[in-house]
Parts: structure tokens; C-alpha cells; sequence
């Protein structure tokens, strides 16, 4: 039987201030919960159905933190989906800290707000094989329970930290591709890794101050009339023109 502090705490993160003070959020649906009981973070709180239990046997014999079988009403009271009959898990948020680039791609987002554009760069760099992403201090969190769902389980196979993105790309010594309308054409550029591909926000671009520190800016040609690409979208456009190498 789960308790109802415990459901109580559960719902509780779904606010930004919480999860941060309690370093924990947790994620919902069958295939956000499966791919976060199979990666490395820490998961203390597993809530789960019948349904779920015949499906993942295994995850949850083998999960070794507080769990209960509870029936959809309770998952979908607790949570932020409308409609969960599978389960629903909590887990310990990863320490920001930075890492050193591999000798390939990252990319990094300066002030991406949207959690849902958030959530589906995630699954494109995971797509990609793009295993690094730099966050600026603005840009959406990682942990909000919409980024999580956008990305398809995907956050658990992506490293991420969060950092002031002037100071960080000042000091880089591999090349900066921005994505800017007044870019040089992406089919005809000279593109290697490693490097930082570099998007912006949804309706401001790239900032000024970082401008400075991009070494070539590309764009997508425009064929038709509209008047821009969703953030995602141009991000996909472009790990894939990087990979085609």
C-alpha cells in the first residue's frame, strides 16, 4: 500500500521549485518507466498496474526500492497524464556537473524554452548517436515532466549540464556550427567533428554575445514560403547533414 504522503510527494514534483529542492522527478507511461528501470539513474519510487506487471515481470521483481500495485486512477491523480494504466517512477536527478567532449558531436541550446522542442532534441541527438548536450541557464529543464515525454526514454541514453553557454564556448578549442537564417548554405558548407552545433531560441535565434564564438554559421535553404523552421526540426535537418560525413 502506498502512502498518502508518499502520493502527496509524488505529485508535488511536478512543480520546478520541488524538484529542485528535492533533487527527484519522476516520469510516467510504459516506455518512459521501462527505459529509466533499465539506465543508470537512481529510481527509488516505482507505482505500477496489473497491466505493467505482466508486461515488465522482471523490472519490477528486480526493482529494489519502495513500489506498489495500484490501480490507473491512482497514476493518473498522482502524475500529469490525463491517461496512465501502466506506471508511473521516481528518481534521483544526476549532479550538473560538466564533462569533457568525446571526439564527435554535442550540441548545445542557448535559451530553447519550449519543453516539448526540449524533449524532441533529446530523441534526435539520440537518434544521431549525439551523446552530449549543453543547456543554457534559460533554457527549459531537463526534468520537466513534458521534456521527458517528448523524448521517448531517450533522456536516459543523453549526458546534460547546464552552464553560463558565453563562458563555456569562450573556452572551446573544437569548432561552433550556429544555425542562423543568414547562414552559409548547410548542403555546400565543410562540416567535421568533432564540434558544437549550436541552436537557438524559438523565436530569437541565436544571442549576440554568443555569436562571437560561433566559427560558421549555417542555414537550411528555404524552398517555400514559410517563414521558419521549428527549433527541433532544424536541429534534426542538421545532425543529419553532419552525419552524411
Amino acid at each position: 500500500m502506498i502512502s498518502k504522503n508518499t502520493l502527496k510527494f509524488i505529485k508535488s514534483l511536478q512543480q520546478k521549485k520541488i524538484r529542485k529542492n528535492e533533487r527527484a522527478f519522476f516520469v510516467e507511461g510504459s516506455k518512459n518507466v521501462t527505459e529509466l528501470l533499465k539506465s543508470d539513474f537512481e529510481v527509488t519510487h516505482l507505482l505500477f498496474t496489473d497491466k505493467y506487471s505482466l508486461e515488465q515481470a522482471a523490472l519490477v521483481d528486480d526493482f529494489k526500492g519502495e513500489k506498489a500495485l495500484v490501480q490507473a486512477k491512482v497514476l493518473e491523480s498522482t502524475g500529469a497524464f490525463k491517461s496512465n494504466d501502466s506506471a508511473l517512477a521516481v528518481a534521483k536527478m544526476k549532479p550538473n556537473h560538466p564533462f569533457s567532449l568525446d571526439n564527435d558531436l554535442a550540441i548545445a541550446l542557448d535559451d530553447v524554452r519550449d519543453p516539448g522542442n526540449l524533449g524532441t532534441i533529446i530523441r534526435i541527438a539520440d537518434w544521431y548517436g549525439i551523446k552530449k548536450l549543453i543547456l543554457s541557464e534559460q533554457t527549459a529543464d531537463f526534468y520537466n515532466p513534458k521534456v521527458l515525454q517528448a523524448s521517448m526514454g531517450s533522456f536516459t541514453r543523453v549526458d546534460f549540464f547546464y552552464t553560463s553557454l558565453e563562458k563555456y564556448l569562450s573556452q572551446v578549442n573544437i569548432p561552433v556550427y550556429g544555425a542562423f537564417l543568414e547562414g552559409g548554405n548547410i548542403y555546400q558548407a565543410y562540416l567535421e567533428t568533432p564540434g558544437i552545433i549550436l541552436m537557438g531560441n524559438e523565436s530569437k535565434g541565436i544571442s549576440p554575445n554568443l555569436e562571437k564564438w560561433v566559427n560558421q554559421k549555417l542555414t537550411i535553404p528555404r524552398l517555400g514560403n514559410a517563414e521558419s523552421l521549428n527549433v527541433a526540426i532544424a536541429t534534426a535537418i542538421i545532425c543529419d547533414n553532419f552525419r552524411r560525413l
